[in-house]
């Protein structure tokens, strides 16, 4: 019996799928490669060669956005990931109209009534399932944890999905001002489902009998919602095949029929030793420093200017509080009347700005000294107004100045600030003690 072998190499998974004689699905793996692409192959193959196809005959190819590579390194065949998906959906649901599958890095859609016609995204990887594994990380949780949280929404918000920077500046002001987790979550979803439609489709229409394939769309039944009620799609219409995170492995396995018949023992062999093989076309950058020198020299240049401190818990008088409430951390500061640091602070604000602040504030308190007392506050960043408010803080600051200020005290006549935070850029040029020109990034975070 000879077995047919399709790999999937994607952009964030490794997946395998062995077909038997009558075109069962004898074995499959779906495994994380964490950017471990190789060793990741390796595992997969080393299994599947123990669990099922030690000394059997097979033929392998190979697909994926990872796959052109592993082609030559296996000297297997490759298959274009869009037509091995294809295959397997004209095979095993040929009532398919339109099939809407998403992955790791990529996004597609393919009619099938009409005339073939098929979309994928280009460079960008807005929409995907890498895109929901980043916004996830703004919520400190997963892309199943964000399915939980999706299950119990009650309103969707507005949410760019065309870049993961856009789509963060729109989530960290939600997550700033206190919307609830599960709103955001089920947001975030129907951005991507936004994105697909209106980036992919382009106006054609997604109608009839609608398949959904890949990764996220098997693993996160609260996305498949979001295209269901959006598409207005009903039950009938609604395809959920068995083992869709796995059709484009199935198609490279039942297009290998045309490879070469071989031994698995010779592609277990030569997995063994991907770790030696550099792919000569990858393009490296020169180191940042030529040599140790040039490193010290760089640090000695950057550490002229350094904050004056003392200690804490020896001060007696008046201190200063200053909070700066960005869009990603929160950072605080004690200073006395020289200027010097008693007490710093920078963190992430792990989505909450306001429970920070209020950890933030209990340990000052519980470090302050019998004989000091905080005699002037300060707020500043995205949070200015919400921490003024919420602590009764003495006065709100508007960030540009807070950075002149504590600029012109490092290089009196300071002229010019370039500012780059957690989602915002700023360029300030100053003259004759006085801002003159300010240039913000806008919609996008990017940099």
């Amino acid at each position: 019996m000879i077995y047919r072998v399709g790999l999937d190499i994607g952009s964030t998974t490794v997946k395998i799928a062995v077909l038997g004689e009558n075109d069962d699905l004898v074995y499959s793996e779906y495994k994380r490669h964490f950017a471990n692409i190789k060793e990741t192959i390796s595992e997969v193959i080393s299994k599947a060669h123990k669990v099922l196809l030690k000394g059997k005959q097979v033929c392998v190819s190979v697909t994926g956005s990872g796959g052109l590579s592993v082609s030559k390194w296996l000297k297997i065949p490759f298959v274009q990931e869009v037509v091995a998906s294809t295959k397997t959906v004209e095979k095993l649901i040929p009532q398919t109209d339109v099939a809407i599958e998403l992955g790791g890095e990529d996004a597609k859609v393919i009619f099938f009534k009409g005339g073939m016609d098929e979309r994928m995204n280009g460079t960008c990887a807005g929409g995907t399932g890498a895109f929901i594994d980043q916004m996830a990380g703004l919520l400190q949780t997963d892309a199943a944890g964000l399915n939980v949280l999706a299950e119990k929404s009650s309103t969707i918000y507005p949410i760019a999905a065309r870049c993961g920077v856009f789509a963060k500046t729109d989530v960290q002001p939600l997550i700033n001002e206190g919307a609830p987790k599960e709103d955001i979550a089920a947001s975030i979803f129907q951005a991507v489902v936004n994105q697909t439609i209106a980036g992919l489709a382009c106006g054609k229409p997604i109608r009839g009998n609608v398949a959904f394939l890949g990764g996220p769309l098997f693993f996160l039944p609260q996305l498949r919602r979001r295209f269901v009620e959006t598409l207005h799609l009903t039950p009938e219409q609604t395809i959920v095949p068995e083992n869709s995170q796995l059709f484009v492995a199935m198609g490279a396995a039942y297009m290998a029929e045309k490879a070469q018949v071989q031994s698995f023992d010779e592609i277990h062999a030569a997995a063994q030793n991907l770790q030696g093989v550099i792919s000569k076309e990858i393009t490296r950058l020169d180191p940042l420093f030529k040599d140790r020198k040039e490193f010290e020299d760089f640090k000695a240049r950057h550490d002229r200017d350094q904050v004056k401190r003392a200690k804490l818990k020896d001060y007696e008088g008046p201190v200063y509080l200053g909070i700066d409430a960005g869009s990603t951390t929160t950072k605080a500061v004690l200073m006395d009347d020289h200027c010097r640091l008693l007490y710093t602070f920078y963190g992430s604000n792990e989505g909450s700005p306001v429970d920070k602040t209020m950890e933030i504030l209990k340990d000052v308190y519980s470090q302050l000294p019998e004989k000091a007392y905080i005699a002037g506050s300060a707020s500043t960043g995205y949070g200015e107004k919400l921490i003024q408010k919420a602590y009764h803080v003495d006065i709100g600051e508007i960030e540009t100045m807070a950075h002149y200020k504590a600029a012109e005290y490092f290089l009196p006549g300071v002229e010019f600030i370039l500012d780059i935070g957690g989602q915002d850029m700023k360029c300030i040029k100053l003259k004759n003690g006085a801002v003159d020109t300010i240039l913000l990034n806008e919609a996008c975070s990017s940099g």
